[in-house]
C-alpha cells in the first residue's frame, strides 16, 4: 500500500474525526433545545435525508469525474459551512432550525464524499489487498467517529458549544489538504457520455439484475432503517435525569469510545476471520449478533450494560461493513462502481430518515421500549435474506 493510500487514510481519519464531533454533538445539543422525541429525532432525519435524495446522482457523477476532486470539493464546502455556523453560535444565534440546516449541508457533502471514497480506494490498492485496506479505513473511521470524536463532542457541548462546529471545520479543511497529496489519475478509464439519467438507470439495472448485490442491499436497508429508528431516540433512554439510565453527556460520549474499541478490533480481524470461516458464515454471524446486542440496554438499563453493548455493537458493525464493502468492490466493474454503490447505498441507507422519523413518532406514542424491541425483531427478519444473497456465486451481469 503506497503513498496515495496513506494520504487517503489520513484524509479519512481527519474527516471522520470531524464527523464524530458533529454527529455526536448534534443530538446532545438538540436535547438542550428540546426534549420532544419527535423534534430530537429530526437531527437524525437531517443527517440521513441527503442519502435518499442525492445518492444516485452522486454515484453517476463519480463514474464520470475525478473522484478525488469530488472529495476535495466536499471537504472544503463542509469546512466553510461549519465555520459560518460556528460564528453564528458565537453570536448566540443557535436554534433547532439552524442546527437541522447545517446537518443537511454536511449530510449532502457526505453523500458525494463517501460515494467517491469507496470508488477511489480500489484505484489505490490491488484487489488482493482490499480486505486489509478496508479494514484500516474502517478502523480509521471508527477512531475518528467514536473513539476520539464522540468524547470530544460530549466535552465541548458543555464547555464551548461553538467548538462543536469550529473544530470540525478545521478537520474537514485538513482532510481536503491531505487529498491533494495523492498522486495519480482517479477518473475511470471508460467514462460515459450519456445523459446523467441514463447513467443512473444503468447502475440501477445492474443492481436489480445481480441477485447477490440486490439481496444484500435489501438486508442492509432493513437493518439500517431499524438501527436509525433505535439510535434516533436512544439518547433519550440513556442521557438526562428523566432517562432510564441517567447518564451524563460526558458518560454518553465515553460509551461511544467503548464502541470504538470494539469497532477497531472487528475491522482489523474481519478479513482474517472471513478467510478462515468463510465470508457468508462470518457476515451472517456478525449481523445476527449485532441485532441481538441492541436488546441489552433495554433489558438491563445500566451504565455497565451500555458499555458492553458498545463493545459488541462496534465489533460486529465494523466487521460486517468491511466484509460487505470489500465484496462489492471485488465483483462490481470499476466503470460502474460509483453508480452501483450509490444504488446499493440508496437501498441500504435511504430508509434511515424514515427510520429516524418513525423512531421519534413511535417513541412519542407507544414508548421507547417499543421502538427498541421492534427494531431488533425486524433486523433478525432480514438475516435469511442476507444468507440467501451470499449463498449464490456472483456472475457477470449485462446492463
Amino acid at each position: 500500500m503506497g503513498r496515495s493510500f496513506r494520504y487517503l487514510l489520513a484524509s479519512t481519519t481527519s474527516s471522520n474525526l470531524a464527523d464524530g464531533v458533529l454527529l455526536t454533538g448534534a443530538p446532545l445539543l438538540a436535547i438542550t433545545l428540546t426534549r420532544d422525541p419527535t423534534l430530537v429525532s429530526l437531527a437524525g432525519v437531517a443527517t440521513t435525508l441527503p442519502w435518499l435524495l442525492l445518492a444516485l446522482h452522486a454515484g453517476a457523477i463519480a463514474d464520470r469525474s475525478d473522484r478525488r476532486r469530488i472529495m476535495v470539493i466536499t471537504a472544503f464546502v463542509r469546512a466553510l459551512a461549519l465555520a459560518c455556523t460556528a460564528a453564528a453560535v458565537a453570536m448566540d444565534a443557535m436554534n433547532l432550525p439552524l442546527l437541522l440546516a447545517i446537518l443537511l449541508v454536511a449530510g449532502a457533502c457526505e453523500v458525494f464524499n463517501d460515494t467517491s471514497a469507496q470508488t477511489v480506494l480500489p484505484m489505490t490498492v490491488g484487489k488482493e489487498s482490499l480486505g486489509r485496506a478496508n479494514g484500516r479505513v474502517v478502523a480509521a473511521q471508527t477512531i475518528g467517529n467514536t473513539f476520539v470524536g464522540a468524547p470530544v463532542a460530549g466535552f465541548l457541548v458543555t464547555l464551548a458549544p461553538m467548538a462543536l462546529f469550529g473544530a470540525p471545520a478545521l478537520l474537514y479543511a485538513a482532510a481536503g489538504l491531505f487529498l491533494l497529496g495523492m498522486r495519480g489519475v482517479y477518473r475511470p478509464a471508460e467514462v460515459s457520455t450519456a445523459p446523467l439519467r441514463q447513467d443512473i438507470a444503468t447502475g440501477l439495472r445492474y443492481l436489480v439484475r445481480n441477485r447477490t448485490v440486490r439481496d444484500l442491499a435489501v438486508a442492509a436497508g432493513v437493518m439500517n432503517t431499524c438501527s436509525s429508528a433505535y439510535l434516533s431516540v436512544f439518547v433519550l433512554w440513556a442521557v438526562g435525569e428523566g432517562s432510564a439510565i441517567g447518564m451524563t453527556a460526558s458518560q454518553y460520549g465515553m460509551v461511544m469510545t467503548v464502541l470504538a474499541v470494539g469497532a477497531i478490533t472487528g475491522s482489523l480481524l474481519a478479513d482474517r476471520l472471513a478467510r478462515r470461516f468463510g465470508e457468508r458464515s462470518t457476515l451472517v454471524a456478525f449481523w445476527t449478533a449485532n441485532s441481538l446486542t441492541l436488546l441489552l440496554p433495554v433489558l438491563f438499563p445500566t451504565v455497565p450494560s451500555v458499555y458492553v453493548t458498545g463493545i459488541l455493537l462496534g465489533a460486529t458493525s465494523a466487521a460486517g461493513n468491511v466484509l460487505v464493502v470489500s465484496f462489492r468492490q471485488r465483483i462490481i466493474p470499476e466503470e460502474l462502481l460509483g453508480r452501483v454503490n450509490s444504488a446499493y447505498r440508496l437501498i441500504g441507507m435511504g430508509g434511515n430518515p424514515l427510520g429516524a422519523a418513525l423512531g421519534g413518532l413511535v417513541g412519542s406514542v407507544a414508548g421507547l421500549p417499543v421502538v427498541f424491541v421492534g427494531a431488533v425483531v425486524l433486523c433478525l427478519m432480514a438475516m435469511p435474506v442476507a444468507a440467501r444473497a451470499l449463498a449464490h456465486r456472483p456472475e457477470p451481469v449485462a446492463v
